[in-house]
C-alpha cells in the first residue's frame, strides 16, 4: 500500500486531534520511559588487517572488569552485565535507584583465525579486541616480475 499526497491537499494531523497528539508526544518524548524502552547496544567498528582482524566496541562509562568475551568454536561473544545502586538518605525519607546495564554481541569468526592470538583492551571508553590471522592465512607481499 502506498500513501500518496494529492497536490493542493493539507493535511494537518493536529487538527484532528490534538490532544490524542499532545498524549503520544509527551509519552514517547519523557525522559523516564525513553531511557527504559531503547536498547542499548553499543556501537562497534570492525577492521582487517593483513596480520589480524580488529573489533572496536564504544562503551563509555564501564570498567575493565564488566567486560566477558568469550570464543566458543568460532563465535566470539563479548557481553557486559553491571548493577549500580545509589542509595540517598534524607531528613523523613530514604530512596534507592538502580541501574542495570546489559549487552551482548556475538560475531563470527573466519576460518583464517589463530584462536591462540586474541588480546582484549579497554581504554578511554574504547573496548579494543585484536584477533591474530593463522600464519599460512597471511599472504605475502612480493613483487611480481613480468616477462
Amino acid at each position: 500500500m502506498a500513501l500518496i499526497k494529492l497536490p493542493g491537499k493539507s493535511y494537518n494531523t493536529d487538527a484532528v486531534n490534538p490532544f490524542v497528539n499532545n498524549v503520544f508526544d509527551n509519552l514517547f518524548n519523557d525522559s523516564f520511559i525513553s531511557d527504559r524502552l531503547v536498547t542499548r547496544v553499543p556501537a562497534v567498528n570492525i577492521t582487517e588487517s593483513a596480520d589480524a582482524f580488529n573489533i572496536e566496541v564504544a562503551a563509555p562509562g564501564l570498567q575493565k572488569s564488566d567486560f566477558k568475551i568469550n570464543v566458543d568454536k568460532n563465535i566470539i561473544t563479548i557481553s557486559v552485565e553491571k548493577q549500580e545502586e545509589k542509595v540517598e538518605e534524607g531528613k523523613v525519607y530514604s530512596k534507592k535507584e538502580f541501574s542495570y546495564s546489559t549487552f551482548s554481541r556475538s560475531f563470527t569468526l573466519p576460518e583464517v583465525v589463530d584462536y591462540s592470538n586474541i588480546d582484549a583492551a579497554y581504554e578511554n571508553g574504547v573496548l579494543d579486541i585484536k584477533i591474530g590471522k593463522k600464519e599460512e592465512a597471511i599472504v605475502a607481499k612480493r613483487l611480481i616480475e613480468v616477462k
